[in-house]
């Protein structure tokens, strides 16, 4: 069996494809040449804990064969998954349409106890795709709850990652998804924690956590943010861009919390901005008066969704595509036991 193909295929430092010529001005100006720069944000796209999830689905599926079952979507984006169905994954919900002794993935969001347990009782064939930073949430919850803390926990109700974290428990934790929600919060006992999805809005976690704090003065905190580093720096990215531009366009799908995020914050700092799913959503009257165009993408949108919006701008005038200075993203995270002994880095080379 052939090494599935990989969906991450960054472009190298200065390489932003083919640079449009005298035949792409000429179709441009049937649109009237509406875009005349982009810029790109750095960084954009997948972060370790998405790629490392993407990458345990590939890796099972050329180790064991299709299919592999593939417990809610492996991350949050249509291309991933649709790709991932193509060679042989399945995407359930329900643990009781998988078969016995068949290979499961639990989904980088993470799971709840209750679905660990179902799925031991079951006999499967677990790998855990859970993004580690989610997984620290986990382990500090755990170990906390056995210390006699109840928690409140920052998040959006019916969020995998939420369903996971609050599953650690089975009560004795207590979801706000706004500052309002703080003052309804009644806990049994006076230690009290918090812990924070890890895609939330940097700014709205932090006012949420103010009321916390203001209401249970005593309330611990982690040790380190909860929020993720690759969630925090595509905000910062965000923040830096906006300002020089005069529309924003998030590639990301609509399920993806941090892409929301991404779009949310910069209309609120007050540049227009859309989420598109792919290329074929853009709509030329977006454009219209808005010529200089910021470009960037969730941490669940592989890089090759980015190219095609980049191509679609440069049909749309489109002249110059630079990209921002920003951070250089060097997280990798390992892979769990039984897929293989290879680095990411080593397996991804493998490949090409």
């Amino acid at each position: 069996m052939s090494p599935p193909r990989p969906l991450r295929s960054r472009l190298s430092e200065g390489d932003l494809g083919p640079q449009p010529g005298p035949a792409d001005a000429v179709a441009a100006s049937d649109e009237a040449a509406l875009v005349h720069d982009v810029l790109l944000a750095e960084p954009r796209g997948f972060c370790a804990g998405v790629d490392r999830a993407i990458e345990i689905v590939e890796r099972a599926l050329q180790r064991f064969g299709a299919p592999i079952y593939v417990r809610h979507e492996i991350v949050h984006n249509t291309y991933v998954v649709a790709d991932l169905k193509a060679k042989g994954a399945i995407f359930i919900e329900d643990l009781a349409e998988v078969p016995p002794g068949a290979t499961l993935v639990f989904s980088a969001h993470g799971v709840s106890r209750a679905v660990r347990a179902e799925a031991d009782a079951r006999g499967f064939h677990v790998f855990d795709a859970t993004c580690p930073l989610v997984t620290k949430v986990h382990v500090e919850v755990a170990k906390l709850a056995k210390e006699g803390f109840e928690f409140i926990m920052i998040g959006h109700k019916g969020h995998p990652e939420v369903e996971g974290t609050m599953g650690q428990l089975g009560d004795g934790i207590y979801l706000v998804e706004d500052v309002a929600d703080v003052a309804r919060v009644r806990p049994r006992g006076h230690q009290l924690a918090v812990v924070t999805q890890t895609t939330l809005s940097v700014d709205d976690a932090a006012a949420i956590l103010a009321e916390v704090k203001r209401v249970f003065p005593q309330v611990r905190e982690p040790k380190k943010q909860d929020i993720c580093y690759a969630t925090q720096n595509r905000q910062d990215a965000i923040k830096l861009m906006a300002p020089q531009v005069d529309i924003v366009i998030v590639v990301g799908s609509p399920t993806s919390s941090n892409s929301n995020r991404l779009r949310e914050l910069a209309e609120r700092l007050g540049t227009p901005a859309f989420m598109v799913d792919a290329a074929d959503d853009l709509r030329a009257e977006w454009f219209d008066g808005r010529p200089r165009v910021g470009l960037t993408a969730g941490a669940s949108a592989p890089d090759i969704l980015v190219q095609q919006v980049i191509a679609r701008l440069k049909s749309l005038g489109a002249l110059s595509v630079r990209r921002m200075a920003g951070v250089e993203e060097t997280v990798h995270f390992p892979l769990p036991k039984g897929l293989g002994d290879k680095s990411m880095r080593e397996f991804r080379a493998s490949r090409s």
